[in-house]
């Protein structure tokens, strides 16, 4: 009987030596590389192994210290949805006014809402600022006459011009949702210096969230302790007031009852990360009854602070937002590891109306914006420098500038305060504020950045999720070293 009859054509080749031999030898090697890759730590394929935050899951808030050592241990985000144009505030293009109405050949053939129109010239005056002469517009004027304390990064770039996906990807690290925010990475490594309020806050704008809502502040696959909690100086975080009819006394007993039957829960699953959370949670909840009324009662500043931060000035829109600017203020001083500050929602588009976004009507849509943003904001920078609180606190504003229409190839954020540069510029955007051309700075390093002068190195602050070491900054970045001092 020819048994080869009964064999398929590859079981044929293997009694073949040449091929038989070939495929063992390929088979032995494979079996080789699977056991080396199995003594390998995958963590360790960077060439750093991750560094665990020491996290009691009884005090999940509880002050824990960096990777090394820095001047940052707080820090302070100013994020503007909607995209504020760099090309009308920080980033002077005096070749946009050479070609002011023309429509050249080499501009770019198709942009985000289609075949763009002639170049328009910034549709408000630049004047130099400050002993460094830097270049900033009229519609920002009292930020601009901060520029001698600012350290303005030019040549950012990003992979969307899309709205969600953008605020996603500057917040997480990520186009999509599900992922931990800036804030949650920082307090998950870092606790915070406060035990009596979230040890991190955001800020919501008067008139809503931003597009990618509560993902912009979420703690994604981080534990739940780690997400931003959100309130304003017009909305504070609901039912912390006792019910009417109900005394202290009563409260005080429902406290430590409560206190009983969570520890001896606790005891039965000891090690359960969420259920401890979920305790902490609800024990700061309690603090914040007695520690949020106090941290909101902005009646108690001097006249002089709301005259400068501008609180009973202008529209109710600005006066609203120069409260949550003195609401940030405060927090910080309190000690909150990481306060994010919206100037602009995104319940509807937008459109230049409810944020920066402007398509269309600019100089009406920007110039209302600014009147909102640009005095509070200043006030707010220039009153943490008196009171010292930027020796030791980070700044930072994510303009996420697009030019006049969605742009992810070039925009301008700004950086004050512990441990960068004052007074300096770093990379450039082409001629026409089209790309990044000088120095080019993806979001990524921009996040390592801000994360080293936190203390964090990005490439050992991950978690491990789904198989894999999660990291802010995924598998990219580096810091900038030309921005620290």
């Amino acid at each position: 009987m020819n048994h080869e009859e009964h064999l398929s054509p590859f079981g044929r080749r293997l009694l073949d030596r040449r091929h038989f031999v070939h495929h063992t030898a390929g088979a032995l090697g494979g079996l080789g590389l699977a056991d080396l890759l199995a003594a390998d730590d995958p963590a360790q394929f960077s060439g750093k192994a991750p560094v665990r935050p020491d996290i009691d899951p009884d005090r999940p808030y509880a002050p824990r210290g960096a990777h090394f050592a820095t001047k940052a241990k707080q820090v302070l985000v100013i994020y503007c949805p909607g995209a504020v144009s760099h090309v009308d505030t920080f980033d002077h293009k005096p070749t946009l006014t050479q070609f002011h109405g023309k429509k050249p050949d080499f501009i770019p053939a198709v942009t985000f809402e289609g075949p763009p129109g002639s170049i328009a010239k910034p549709f408000w005056d630049f004047k130099p600022r400050g002993q460094t002469g830097k270049m900033t517009s009229d519609l920002l004027p009292e930020l601009g006459a901060l520029s001698d304390d600012l350290c303005f990064v030019h040549s950012l770039h990003t992979q969307t011009s899309a709205h969600p996906q953008g605020e996603n990807f500057f917040n997480t690290g990520f186009t999509m949702e599900g992922f931990p925010s800036f804030g949650a990475w920082v307090t998950y490594a870092l606790g915070s210096e406060c035990d009596e309020l979230p040890a991190f806050v955001a800020i919501n704008d008067p008139r809503g969230l931003a597009r990618s809502g509560k993902n912009n502040f979420g703690s994604g696959f981080l534990p739940a302790a780690f997400q931003g909690t959100d309130f304003n100086a017009k909305n504070p975080p609901a039912n912390l007031h006792r019910p009417a009819g109900y005394s202290a006394a009563d409260d005080r007993r429902t406290v430590g009852l409560l206190q009983r039957l969570n520890a001896s829960h606790l005891e039965r699953y000891p090690g359960d990360a969420d259920l401890a959370a979920r305790i902490a949670s609800y024990e700061l909840a309690g603090q914040m009854q007695t520690s949020v009324p106090e941290i909101m009662d902005l009646a108690g500043e001097p006249a002089s602070i709301h005259r400068e931060y501008g609180t009973d000035s202008g529209s109710e829109l600005k006066r609203e937002y120069a409260k949550n600017c003195i609401l940030a203020r405060r927090l910080v001083e309190k000690g909150v590891r990481v306060v994010q500050l919206f100037n602009g929602s995104d319940p509807s588009g937008g459109n230049g109306i409810t944020n920066w976004d402007s398509h269309s009507n600019i100089k009406d849509t920007h110039a209302m914006q600014a009147e909102i943003m640009d005095g509070p904001t200043a006030a707010l920078i220039r009153d943490m420098k008196r009171r010292g609180l930027l020796e030791h606190t980070l700044v930072f504003l994510q303009g996420n500038g697009t030019g006049r229409d969605h742009n992810p190839d070039a925009f301008t954020c700004f950086l004050a305060g512990a441990g960068v540069k004052k007074g300096f510029s770093y990379g450039s955007s082409d001629a026409f504020g089209f790309k990044a051309a000088e120095n080019p700075v993806e979001v990524y390093d921009f996040n390592a950045t801000i994360l080293h002068l936190m203390g964090l190195d990005h490439e050992r602050l991950s978690f491990y999720h789904n198989g894999l070491e999660r990291r802010l900054t995924n598998v990219h970045g580096h810091v900038i070293e030309d921005l620290l001092a």
